[in-house]
């Protein structure tokens, strides 16, 4: 008002208003003078005025009634000039404020009655715009008045008046709520007593309004009356009104000054007690009215719905929700749920459209969404305002596709004409649409069922721009365009989902930067209060939240269904690629947004709906619904219209891309790929790539559809995962079309990058998507069961990629994603477990080579859990897998070998797992990897690892594919031993701290620690684990393998056996060397006898090792040998050790039982070890067994005496010298490596293990078959000849016990026959008379006895008899060699040269030594006690019996021979002892038997052989001399010492020697040779000698004459009888030659006695022998008649000695006794 108000305005509106004034009066002159004189007065009133105030225009105002009253009065006359002039002079004295209330109360009447009289309706409105709009001095009824006038000019039949007078009152109401505010203005700094609004009855004023707002309220009031078709209160003199402007004056203050009613409680109950009774009164006919039918009950002049009330009702509706919806909470429920129907199918297609346009304005207002949520939605009771609008929209699209549009049947030709009140749709078109409709271009539309629904572009996206809630000037309802409500209701959608998610995501952010700053703040704050003060900030952000988040939830809850439904079939009928792209934009924000809210099932639906889009019609039901069985598709089907329902007629407007295979189980043909399909899954891959961390397990989904997009496109996996597009490998090959083949990189990369992106994901999130691929991969590997095509690879492929990117946390994926691949790595298709492996073993050299943080040196768990995976490939017995993984490991030690720390045991773990059965190529590769091992490593490796190492070296010597790399393995382990010995101390050291350290941990846990070899020290564990191993070996089932181990074991410990402890010797002996021969043993006796054929391929096996049982043999004879000469060199180290006997005594019984079993090769070289334990290697002879195998003859070195091991060439002294060593271990004396064994009890041990030895290998068997074994001829020996060193220890101590033992064992040695296969090689020739080496041995042993007793003390010479004993016995063997059990044996000249038969080895030489020995001994201990109380003279005679009574029996000739000389020998010497000891009856029992022999010998009844020539006989002769020579020298001449029974038949003897010795059997010529008769002549002369000798010195003499001369003439008597006997009987017949010849050796010994008889003395004669000899001549006289004139001869030389006897008869006294 600055600019009215100036002096310059002032001075012209003054001058205005007097010409104004003069104007008037000039017109008025003629026809009004009262108006010209008022006009007059007024002029000089206004000067007056001016001149005497100073503010003029306060003073104008004051007087204004009076300077406005010419211009009233000029209306007054209705001229039309005039009045126009008088409403300009009163418009400028308003404009400048200067009427006052009064005034203008008059200046409006005056316009009342100008409207009533219809002047100047135009002028007056101006006239009332100015007065009511200048200033506020018209209220009250003025201003009802000035509105009433303008509504009345509304109402007049000229056009432009009316519309004027519309705009006016639209102006003049809002001037009257515009004063309102303004004053609300001024007072807003007073505050009021609120007062209680009671409903108002009379509705003329409200008490507690200010003025202003009264006429507001009372305005409004009336506006509510009228277009309820009511009498107004107010606004008196209102003639006419419609509805249809009511509304809309409603409508804009509503809009313009919503603050009014918010701010009046007055004004408020308006809005509730009128305006919305009125709106819900006004809709009735809409509500009721169907399609076709339209019945009312309300007043209103409207039957059915009438277009312009119905639109501007809805208008209202708009704007009440809008503004007022917090005061009208119920009322806009009403509200809601009406515009819900209005959708509805039957309602009028006008209708549908303004209601749809309503709708559309809600959904661009986010928060007024969120506030009926809120009111509704989350009420317990309420109705679900919010999901049903959603709803509504779905099922009004839904509707459009269904039911043909009735109202408007315009075709898509008329599209482009004037029926569309928007501009035509905007023509944009797919690329590849063009060229379908002839050349024509086609609208972007929807198309279902055939129904074809074009889009039209009705807004920016944001803002509901309506077009027909706009259309206040049509009264009937316009024709809606095809396409047009459809289009709406698609971008409400689009915008309802934009703003909601908007909003939300924008409150999400708020409250997450909210709590971050207020944790932030928490955390900073520097004291304690603030710090509560802070909590409480952060706890009431979290229940800010808490609330925020459900309202969130039950927007996104309540509307997800409809929009779900909606959008998917929207999707299904979009032809257009732009509206495709922002329903799938909608999609994928409304899941996103799910995700971020955590609502899963929603969520998932979304997903669902875009993965269904990605993939072919019919294939969508079948995978998705698979994958999504818990979100049937019911939820998403609205009215029972199932949405996801794809029509053929759909897919012909969308261009074919891509044609591929299904990925099934059965893939039948093949199926096509749209563009919309692929534009679908570039809005999955964007879900996935930008929404990665909210999908949780909709991964699942998203990741299963890619798959099988990937398969229909054919894209493989390539190095690292990615996939490339490649040929499926059958089937009918993948088409692609150029479009999509540009397309496919981009795709590969995208989806490349979505799992690169996953390194972004929080790690809750990478594990959903782990999950995910895992689940994925399983139902890739269900389907790749069973058959060998090409499985999906994708899964793994991205695990391998998800894997790679995220190696900077793999910790938190590594167990599930190696757990899973491990499963893909057993799976039996081969190109999935491929590529299972690959991704394994990919994933785990990633991993090693990642620098980690901290770096995996110092992070073994990391480091641990990485190789774990790698371990357990060796679960899977695929040998594909093992050999990549074995590759992996190969690739790891060459590229991270040196820094493998704690991870080497599982690398040696998994070359440790290789198994025999798994073939030779993966053992091949996993000791590649060990040789790199042994060769590269072991300096790097922790020593606690070299045990495993030893381990796994071992189990490849184990396995038994491939025999050279079993003999590498044992190199490898000779080397490991020798690396050992290298780097002793170093290792020696690491492990005992290491040692120290687990014992401590072990301590805290109160667990014991469990190691192999404990309490040995570590490192001789380690060691004692390699000799445990190759302990192993040596019982392999292959005899090579065997025999390698065993050289490798027994060098080991012979060149690095110093470095043990002393008291871990008592674990190699007693652990590995006995544990190793017990098994030896064990497999040596249970070998299999059966005949090898050959040794695989064409290898020859020599025959002694062609068994199973001969090879073990070998093995058995090598570790006995090694186990003996270990005991043998370190045997000082050994004798220290507490139990050093029991070893002894194990091995004593180990040697035993090798020398017990049945196979000479090893019995031998147990005897063998056997003397080296008693070191006593004797010389063995070598033609012992040629067939032997060269094998055992192999010397083994030795190591003797010193102990510095040379290993290898390299001597390594331990710190301490090996003289400090053995002066610990025997402290007390002086160290003495001695080579005897000191201690008697061992020697004692071994004497007994000698004798099981012996008394088990020469004991007969049982039975006797062709298997029966019999032990060997240079094993005997070998036993035998242990024995003279055994002794020379045990001497001391040896008894009479142990001689028998010896005995036994040496009787039955050499009764042991010989096979006759080998005989050839033993026995001499039978005419050589040679010991075989046994029977020396024999001998030597008897002798070294012999010899020790001889030195020895006096208590040992009782041990003579039985050594006599033992010679004799073996002397018998000359005449009856031994029997060995039941087993026949051939005579060596009849045995035929085969294996079945045993043959008998020639004794004599034997026993004729046997017999020299037996009379060498006895003429030096003859004498002895024992030898004469034994009676051993005896015994030798009675042996010698044997051979001399058989005489020409004997076997050999020589035998006797040598009988009689050793007799002859014995007698010698015995017979003076026998003399000297003869009163004490020692000898008694000697004499009988003596004499026996003397007889069988002399008159032996056996014949002397046909060939004997004479001169033999006559030496044989000699021999019989010999021995009757010796009876005269040395037994008749001391006959009174000599027992008379012994004489006496020793006399029978010569006297029969005398006369009756011819022999039978020679031929008459030879007969006085054969005769014997130097022998009868020597017999009858010692008779004669000792019956006549002169000196008779004591009566046995004499009685022996005696005797002999009875007996002499005894035996003539007899013979001549017999002779006269037979002559008589004979007759003619010459008797025999030999009777002859017997008689006259009678005859002529009678006359030879008598003779001899007179030459003796008298007295020597007996008279009986006189008397005897005459009774004899009765007898010879019978013999005169004998024919024979030899007899005859004889008989006269014997007749004529009688003479002499011829005396007379003396007296009787003479002849007494003399």
């Amino acid at each position: 008002m600055a600019g009215t108000s100036s002096p310059e305005a002032v001075k012209k509106l003054l001058e205005n208003m007097q010409g104004d004034l003069r104007a008037l009066s000039l017109e008025c002159r003629k026809k009004f003078p009262p108006v010209k004189e008022a006009a007059e007065s007024g002029i000089i009133k206004v000067k007056t005025i001016a001149a005497r105030n100073t503010d003029i225009l306060a003073a104008l105002k004051e007087n204004s009634s009076e300077v406005v009253q010419p211009f009233l009065m000029g209306c007054g006359t209705k001229e039309p000039k005039i009045t126009q002039l008088c409403l300009a002079a009163i418009q400028r004295l308003m404009s400048h404020e200067v009427v006052s209330e009064v005034a203008a109360g008059n200046v409006i009447n005056m316009l009342w009655q100008l409207m009533e009289n219809s002047l100047e309706e135009l002028k007056l409105l101006q006239t009332v715009l100015v007065l009511l709009t200048t200033n506020t001095v018209v209220h009250d009824e003025a201003l009802s008045k000035a509105i009433v006038l303008c509504f009345r000019l509304h109402f007049t039949k000229d056009n432009i008046t009316n519309n004027t007078a519309a705009a006016t009152v639209r102006q003049v109401v809002t001037v009257v709520f515009e004063r309102v505010v303004a004053e609300d203005e001024r007072y807003k700094d007073v505050v009021e007593q609120p007062i209680g609004v009671q409903g108002n009855s009379n509705r003329r004023s409200v008490s507690t309004l200010k003025p202003c707002a009264k006429d507001a309220y009372m305005l409004f009031q009336d506006l509510c009356q009228l277009v309820n078709a009511d009498a107004p209160y107010w606004l008196v003199g209102m003639t006419e009104m419609t509805r249809t402007f009511g509304l809309e004056l409603l409508e804009s203050v509503l809009n313009d000054f919503p603050q009014v009613f918010l701010q009046h409680q007055e004004f408020s109950f308006l809005l509730k007690e009128r305006v919305c009774p009125l709106v819900i009164k006004l809709f009735s006919p809409n509500i009721k009215f169907r399609q076709g039918s339209s019945t009312s009950s309300s007043p209103a002049p409207v039957e059915k719905p009438y277009f312009p009330i119905c639109m501007r009702l809805l208008r209202v509706v708009s704007v009440l929700i809008k503004q007022f919806y917090s005061l009208l909470v119920t009322e806009c429920e009403i509200f809601l749920s009406l515009l819900v129907k209005f959708l509805d199918a039957d309602k009028p297609q006008w209708l549908r459209a303004v209601a749809v346009e309503s709708i559309h304005r809600l959904c661009v207002q986010p928060q007024l969404l969120r506030s009926f949520c809120q009111s509704y939605d989350m009420k317990q009771h309420s109705t679900k305002v919010f999901r049903d609008i959603v709803n509504a929209l779905g099922s009004f699209i839904q509707s459009l596709f269904l039911v043909p549009n009735i109202g408007n049947p315009s075709t898509a030709a008329s599209q482009t004409g004037g029926s569309a009140p928007v501009g035509t749709a905007s023509a944009q078109t797919n690329p590849g649409m063009l060229g379908m409709g002839g050349g024509v271009t086609v609208l972007p539309a929807f198309e279902y069922r055939g129904t074809w629904i074009p889009i039209l572009s009705i807004s920016a996206q944001g803002s509901a721009k309506a077009t027909y809630l706009e259309m206040l000037d049509k009264v009937e309802p316009p024709t809606i365009p095809e396409g047009y409500a459809m289009s709406v209701a698609f971008h409400c959608l689009l915008d309802l989902v934009r703003g909601i998610t908007n909003m939300i995501e924008e409150e999400l952010g708020q409250v997450e930067t909210d709590s971050q700053v207020a944790t932030s703040d928490a955390q900073s704050s520097p004291t304690q209060s603030s710090d509560l003060q802070d909590f409480h900030s952060v706890s009431d952000q979290t229940d800010k939240e808490t609330v925020s988040r459900a309202v969130w939830e039950e927007m996104v809850n309540a509307c997800w269904c409809g929009l779900l439904a909606a959008l998917s079939l929207l999707l299904d009928a979009s032809t257009d690629e732009a509206a495709t792209e922002n329903i799938l934009k909608a999609e994928l924000t409304m899941a996103a947004l799910c995700g971020k809210l955590g609502l899963v099932t929603s969520r998932d639906a979304f997903i669902t709906a875009i993965c269904k889009g990605s993939l072919p019609p019919h294939y969508a039901l079948t995978v998705l619904n698979t994958t999504t069985a818990a979100l049937s598709s019911k939820s998403y089907s609205i009215q029972g219209q199932n949405v996801q329902m794809i029509s053929p007629s759909s897919e012909s407007h969308q261009q074919v891309v891509a044609v591929g295979q299904p990925l099934a189980l059965q893939p039948q043909g093949t199926v096509m790929l749209t563009s919309k399909n692929i534009q679908c899954m570039r809005t999955l891959l964007s879900l996935a790539h930008c929404h990665g961390a909210v999908l949780g397990t909709s991964w699942q989904l998203v990741l299963a559809t890619l798959q099988h997009l990937v398969w229909i496109l054919g894209l493989k996996p390539g190095v690292g995962g990615a996939l490339k597009p490649g040929r499926a490998v059958e089937g009918p090959s993948t088409v692609l079309t150029t479009a999509v083949m540009t397309d496919l990189p981009v795709i590969s990369n995208i989806l490349s990058r979505l799992f690169e992106s996953s390194q972004y994901l929080d790690d809750v999130s990478l594990h959903h998507l782990i999950n995910a691929l895992c689940s994925l991969s399983l139902e890739a590997m269900d389907m790749a069961y069973g058959n060998n095509k090409e499985p999906s690879l994708f899964a793994v492929a991205k695990l391998l990629e998800t894997g790679l990117v995220n190696m900077h946390r793999i910790e938190i994926l590594w167990r599930p994603l190696t757990g899973h691949l491990l499963e893909v790595c057993q799976h039996p298709n081969s190109r999935m477990r491929e590529w299972g492996a690959e991704a394994l073993t990919s994933l785990i050299k990633a991993g090693l080579t990642f620098n980690h943080e901290p770096p995996l040196s110092q992070n073994q768990r990391l480091q641990l859990l990485l190789l774990n995976p790698l371990k357990e490939l060796s679960n899977i017995n695929h040998p594909d897998i093992r050999l990549k993984q074995l590759e992996c490991v190969l690739q790891i030690l060459q590229s991270q070998g040196d820094s493998l720390g704690p991870g080497w045991p599982l690398v040696l773990g998994v070359m440790g797992a290789i198994r025999s059965d798994q073939g030779e190529s993966l053992i091949r590769t996993a000791f590649q990897c060990l040789q790199l091992v042994v060769t590269d490593f072991l300096p790097t490796m922790p020593c606690t690892c070299l045990q495993i190492v030893v381990d796994v070296a071992g189990s490849f010597g184990l396995h038994n594919q491939e025999l050279n790399i079993s003999l590498t393995s044992i190199g490898l382990l000779w080397n490991i031993s020798d690396y050992f010995f290298q780097r002793g101390e170093i290792i020696e050291k690491e492990l005992n701290k290491e040692e120290a350290m687990q014992q401590k941990q072990a301590e805290e846990k109160g667990i014991t620690l469990n190691r192999p070899f404990h309490p040995a020290p570590p490192f001789d564990c380690l060691w004692l684990c390699l000799y445990a191993k190759l302990g192993e070996l040596c019982v392999d089932p292959r005899p090579a393998v065997r025999k390698s181990a065993g050289q490798t074991l027994f060098s080991t410990i012979g060149a690095h056996g110093t470095l043990l402890q002393h008291s871990t010797w008592h674990t190699v002996i007693w652990k590995v060397l006995f544990h190793l021969l017990d098994r030896v043993r064990e497999s040596s006796t249970t070998a299999d006898k059966e005949k090898i054929e050959s040794g695989g391929g064409n290898i020859l096996i020599h025959h002694s090792r062609d068994t199973a049982e001969k090879q073990w043999a070998e093995t058995w004879v090598l570790t006995l040998a090694g186990v003996a000469r270990i005991f043998n060199t370190r045997r000082y180290l050994l004798q220290s050790l507490g139990d050093f006997s029991q070893a002894w005594d194990v091995l004593l019984d180990h040697i035993q039982s090798a020398a017990l079993s049945k196979n000479s090769e090893v019995s031998l070289a147990a005897l063998k070890s056997f003397q080296e334990i008693l070191q006593i290697v004797s010389p063995v002879r070598e033609m012992e067994k040629p067939d032997t195998p060269p094998a055992i003859n192999v010397p083994v070195p030795v190591l003797i005496g010193t102990v510095t091991a040379t290993g290898l060439g390299r001597s390594f002294m331990r710190t301490d010298s090996i003289g400090e060593k053995i002066g610990r271990y025997n402290a007390t004396e002086p160290p003495v490596v001695t080579d005897e064994i000191e201690d008697l009890n061992l020697w004692w041990a071994a004497w007994n293990s000698w004798f099981r030895i012996g008394s088990e290998s020469t004991k007969p068997p049982a039975s006797c078959d062709k298997m029966t074994f019999i032990p060997s001829q240079p094993f005997l020996t070998a036993l035998i000849q242990i024995f003279p060193a055994l002794y020379q220890h045990i001497k001391t101590g040896f008894s009479m016990d142990d001689l028998q033992k010896l005995g036994v064992i040496l009787h039955g040695s050499v009764s042991v026959p010989i096979s006759s296969d080998a005989s050839p090689f033993i026995l001499p020739s039978y005419t050589e008379a040679v010991l075989t080496s046994l029977q020396e041995a024999v001998l030597t042993a008897l002798d070294v006895l012999q010899k020790a007793i001889c030195v020895g003390s006096e208590n040992m010479q009782i041990m003579y008899p039985a050594i006599f004993d033992q010679l004799l016995a073996f002397v018998e063997f000359s005449c009856k060699p031994p029997q060995y059990g039941q087993l026949e044996t051939k005579n060596i000249a009849n045995a035929k040269y085969n294996q079945a038969e045993w043959v008998a080895l020639n004794y004599v030489p034997f026993a004729e030594r046997s017999l020299e020995v037996v009379v060498d001994l006895y003429q030096k201990t003859a004498c002895h006690k024992a030898v004469v109380n034994e009676r051993v003279l005896q015994n030798i005679i009675k042996t010698l019996r044997m051979p001399l009574s058989l005489k020409y029996a004997c076997p050999s000739e020589s035998t006797w021979k040598l009988a009689v000389s050793s007799l002859l020998k014995v007698l010698s010497i015995g017979l003076p002892v026998a003399r000297q000891h003869a009163s004490s009856g020692k000898f008694d029992s000697m004499w009988p038997e003596l004499a026996n022999t003397f007889e069988n010998f002399l008159f032996t009844k056996s014949s002397p052989p046909d060939n004997l020539s004479i001169q033999e006989f006559q030496r044989n002769e000699s021999i019989d001399v010999e021995v009757v020579q010796l009876i005269s020298t040395e037994i008749l001449p001391y006959a009174n010492f000599i027992p008379k029974e012994f004489v006496g038949q020793i006399m029978t003897m010569l006297n029969r020697g005398s006369i009756h010795s011819q022999s039978s059997s020679f031929t008459e010529a030879e007969i006085d040779i054969r005769m014997r008769e130097e022998f009868s002549k020597m017999c009858f002369e010692t008779l004669l000698q000792f019956s006549f000798s002169n000196k008779v010195t004591t009566p046995q003499e004499g009685y022996i004459s005696r005797m002999a001369l009875s007996v002499l003439l005894k035996r003539s008597q007899d013979v001549l009888y017999r002779y006269i006997e037979d002559e008589r009987l004979s007759g003619k017949c010459p008797l025999p030659r030999q009777q002859v010849t017997e008689i006259i050796f009678v005859l002529k010994a009678v006359s030879t006695l008598i003779d001899s008889l007179k030459k003796t003395q008298p007295e020597n004669v007996d008279a009986n022998t006189w008397a005897q000899v005459i009774a004899l001549y009765p007898t010879l006289v019978e013999c005169i008649t004998c024919s024979s004139s030899e007899v005859c001869s004889a008989l006269k030389e014997a007749l004529v000695p009688f003479k002499d006897f011829m005396h007379p008869p003396a007296s009787k006294v003479q002849n007494g006794e003399s």
